[in-house]
């Protein structure tokens, strides 16, 4: 919970707790009524906490300091595989490589065959690669490449671990082992285990070989594939984006909206691209309102990320007020969140 939050509360507390305050009450009812408004409080602050019990229920929720707690003390005193995996998950929704990266390790350690393990630390490897120099992103490379080989080795049927080793095949050079013909071979094996992902690898390569032509085409077809999926009209949105046709950009996104979502972290997505973008700031937090009031949170788009948005896109429309309840909700969910710190600071100055 956030220093606001905590401030407040202790604010409400010390109201109630001077002498004289209700005098004819009884300290019975005194005290009955000091649960309450505690039940209360912790209702208000955790709506989520009595449904969202396990750790991958809480990353889901996006109560990642909850999910934190609850996995150090498992891990404690029965440390797993699993518990290892969430950890660094945890931490990867934080964008805490270096504190992830152990707990990846550990886990692939306890569970060297565990395809979804060898995945989540190709990820968090890929994550670091991206923000670190060109030296050390050339080492890890060859480390990400490792994980996800390993990870469609061990599963073999997961298209989420052939996508990425698509993706990875696809932006690495091929001094550390990428290359466009390993990204389509990929897109084949991935065509049975999810169309419209196969046909996004093949216009990615598209994009890649500069044939926009064939990559909107390929866009087009992951939407038929899906039947319309919101991740599909986001893929097409963001093509469009690249290709700086914004307005093609911002009405992908209201068919988006107004089909059904079928992956619901398409909804922070879009708004992130919007918010980017400039366009369309109301469609935006109506998007990420929506995303908020779901009960199909997920995991690749964390609660308190869209809450940090959310007071990103108010802010800049001038509701610094708005904005400031949104980051500390945010706070309130995941309270090391440097976004949501910096936004705090700005709009409370």
């Amino acid at each position: 919970m956030s220093e606001g939050v905590n401030n407040r509360e202790s604010k409400k507390r010390s109201c109630h707790s001077e002498p004289g305050a209700n005098p004819g009450e009884e300290p019975a009812v005194k005290a009955a009524w000091g649960r309450r408004m505690v039940v209360g409080l912790l209702l208000l602050a955790f709506p989520l906490a009595l449904t969202a019990q396990t750790p991958q229920e809480l990353l889901a929720a996006g109560r990642v300091d909850q999910a934190l707690q609850m996995l150090e003390q498992q891990i404690h005193t029965a440390p797993t595989a699993e518990a290892y995996n969430l950890l660094c998950r945890a931490h990867f929704e934080l964008g805490a490589w270096d504190a992830g990266i152990p707990a990846c390790e550990k886990a692939t350690g306890l569970a060297p065959n565990s395809g979804l393990y060898h995945l989540w630390l190709g990820r968090i490897y890929g994550e670091k690669a991206d923000r670190a120099g060109f030296l050390k992103a050339a080492g890890l490379a060859g480390k990400v490449r490792t994980e996800f080989e390993r990870a469609v080795e061990y599963s073999p049927n997961s298209w989420e671990a052939r996508t990425d080793l698509a993706e990875f095949y696809l932006e690495a050079p091929g001094i550390v082992g990428g290359g466009k013909d390993k990204a389509l071979a990929q897109a084949e094996l991935i065509a049975p285990l999810n169309p419209a992902m196969a046909h996004w690898v093949k216009a990615r390569v598209a994009e890649k070989n500069k044939d926009t032509t064939a990559a909107e085409k390929e866009y087009r077809a992951a939407i038929d594939a899906s039947q319309g999926g919101a991740r599909a009209w986001l893929n097409l949105a963001g093509f469009y984006r690249h290709m700086n046709r914004l307005d093609e950009m911002e009405q992908a996104l209201r068919t988006m909206e107004s089909r059904p979502v079928d992956h619901p972290a398409a909804l922070v997505d879009a708004a992130g691209m919007l918010l980017r973008t400039g366009r369309e700031a109301p469609m935006a937090i109506r998007l990420l309102r929506r995303y908020i009031a779901s009960s199909n949170t997920e995991e690749e788009a964390p609660v308190f990320k869209a809450h940090n948005l959310l007071g990103e896109l108010l802010e800049k429309q001038g509701d610094r007020a708005a904005a400031a309840d949104e980051y500390r909700t945010a706070l309130a969910m995941a309270h090391t969140f440097r976004p949501a710190l910096d936004g705090l600071k700005r709009v409370t100055r």
